[in-house]
């Protein structure tokens, strides 16, 4: 069995839904009573994010490779991280990694081409929102990604850090976010909405919209995890 490694702690509440949604997916798929091998890194997420203010991507590669190490030097036959926003250095981290990488980013946009959809929103930090690694993955597609205005991504990036990260879940914060939503139905045309931020699925849930599909990238990251673990 392949043995999965995870760097985690970026950020915390998130790390714990992927360990779970692993276990439970995995024993969904075979009846032998085998649990799935996971090497978790819980990196200090501080350390990560202060990586990007003057924009010192070369910092955050040599960082998160380091750590990669250690997944590969612990077990690990392939590892991923449990987060959307370091998916920026995505491609450099995979040339420099000794297993291979999962990406977040790649698997989400498998997943909305099979719905045949044309214009994505797309939710999560400001680094995700603001830099274009989501939209030269999906251009690939001819699928476009809409961000929200400037003043909605503050509030976004706000709320993220200053709730979602620390596993605190409003509901009023719920409605301003599918307010944002329908503003961009109304405003942009999307007709979908990516979650690409792994803390968003905790507290916007895909059935929160009736009229176009909401896609949960930690979900779909887990179901690429699984696949990987049964050799598809």
């Amino acid at each position: 069995m392949k043995t999965v490694g995870i760097i985690g702690g970026i950020a915390p509440e998130s790390t714990v839904v992927y360990y779970r949604e692993i276990i439970n997916e995995f024993l969904k798929r075979q009846t032998s009573g085998d649990y799935p091998q996971i090497i978790i890194n819980s990196i200090n997420m501080k350390k990560m994010l202060d990586f990007f203010p003057e924009n010192n991507f070369n910092g955050l590669i040599n960082y998160l490779s380091d750590e990669i190490y250690k997944l590969a030097n612990s077990g690990a036959d392939f590892g991923l991280l449990a987060s959307n926003t370091p998916h920026i250095v995505f491609n450099e981290l995979q040339e420099k990694s000794p297993i291979p990488l999962l990406s977040i980013v790649e698997q989400t946009c498998k997943k909305v081409k099979t719905f045949g959809l044309k214009k994505v929103g797309l939710f999560g930090t400001k680094f995700t929102m603001k830099n274009k690694f989501y939209h030269k993955e999906f251009e690939k597609e001819k699928i476009d990604i809409i961000v929200p205005s400037d003043n909605e991504q503050n509030f976004i990036h706000g709320i993220y850090f200053s709730e979602l990260v620390k596993g605190i879940f409003k509901s009023e914060t719920k409605n301003e976010l599918l307010k944002i939503v329908d503003e961009m139905k109304l405003k942009d045309g999307i007709d979908g909405l990516i979650l690409g931020g792994t803390e968003l699925p905790l507290i916007l849930k895909e059935e929160d919209s009736k009229d176009i599909p909401i896609f949960d990238t930690t979900k779909i990251h887990v179901e690429g995890i699984i696949n990987s673990l049964f050799g598809k």
